[in-house]
């Protein structure tokens, strides 16, 4: 249905009754919606003069902030001649960058292959089979690492089957922040922003965003988030001292590191929800209460300040875990 606004807007056409609409609406793609998030201030975890905000990733048709990479990458991979029809997209994934290959191979017509740890949440499982993606879940115990380690084997054992992203060692992953991402936060904030905050996985995120701040705003600190511990719970993040490190990741571009617990996060992801109406997955909480830290120190010190963060997804995904319970 279109909102009487809309049909203020564009009228009726004399031939059916029917609302007119503008012809970049007609012809507008789901891929066409990927970027251009909102950005969202997070009033609870502001302190004194300092202001958090974060871009709400959610917002992407695939659902996660990992749509942008996805798609970067599957466009390097045609322009380049390594993605052509009968290719299998083959990644290993801990869910989101999966969920949006699937989503946008299935408009393209293209086949998708992922390893995927076992444990991922039950939701991701059934998004990913819902858009036709075949899955090799890999041992649980080893995360994304092993899944990694299953989905090089199986490149190396057909490679012409086979269009291997890589999302770990693809420059096209932290590109694809640079020039939309980054930039967004720039016009987004008025080039206010003090600070940034966010999630090592791939990293593809933090690189190119901080990239591209330090090339416009170069007074920008910008700080990394990791899990405090190398088993946890927190889904899609690298502990980058004992975890596989991605190829695409520079640890000199980082002003600082945060270690986050897995508990502090879920407490974050139930008070979000329960108190703010904000329904937001375990890293982007992780992301959430990382941002508080600064904003506390930076209040702490008597200075005023405007943090930006990532809501990498939605929690959706994650409606099966139980912390949200407690």
């Amino acid at each position: 249905m279109i909102s009487g606004h809309l049909l203020k807007n564009y009228g009726h056409t004399l031939e059916t009754g029917m609302p007119a609409v503008a012809d970049e609406v007609r012809h507008a793609s789901l891929i066409e919606r990927i970027g251009h998030t909102p950005l969202l201030e997070i009033s609870s975890a502001a302190s004194g003069d300092v202001r958090v905000f974060a871009k709400a990733e959610f917002f992407n048709p695939g659902g996660s902030v990992k749509d942008r990479p996805a798609l970067n990458m599957i466009r390097e991979g045609e322009r380049s001649g390594r993605l052509i029809p009968g290719k299998t997209l083959l990644d290993s994934t801990s869910g989101n960058t999966g969920i949006a290959y699937a989503m946008i191979c299935a408009a393209r017509g293209v086949a998708v292959k992922l390893c995927l740890p076992a444990n991922a949440s039950p939701e991701r499982k059934q998004i990913l089979k819902a858009f036709g993606a075949e899955l090799v879940l890999t041992n649980a115990s080893e995360g994304s690492d092993g899944a990694i380690r299953v989905c090089r084997s199986l490149y190396e054992s057909d490679p012409q089957k086979y269009f291997y992203p890589d999302q770990y060692s693809n420059p096209a992953n932290w590109q694809a922040h640079f020039e939309t991402t980054g930039r967004e936060i720039i016009e987004q904030t008025g080039g206010a922003v003090t600070h940034f905050v966010a999630i090592l996985g791939t990293s593809g995120t933090f690189m190119g965003i901080t990239r591209r701040l330090r090339q416009d705003l170069s007074q920008v600190r910008c700080i990394s988030v990791q899990p405090a511990l190398p088993l946890h719970g927190l889904e899609g993040a690298k502990h980058m001292p004992t975890a596989i490190k991605p190829a695409i990741y520079d640890p000199s571009l980082a002003d600082d590191n945060l270690w986050v617990e897995t508990e502090d996060a879920y407490a974050m992801a139930r008070r979000l929800a329960r108190e703010e109406g904000l329904l937001i997955g375990i890293s982007a909480a992780a992301n959430v209460v990382a941002a508080a830290r600064v904003a506390a120190k930076l209040s702490e010190d008597g200075q005023r300040g405007l943090v930006v963060t990532i809501l990498c997804d939605g929690g959706q995904k994650y409606l099966s875990e139980p912390f949200w319970n407690e």
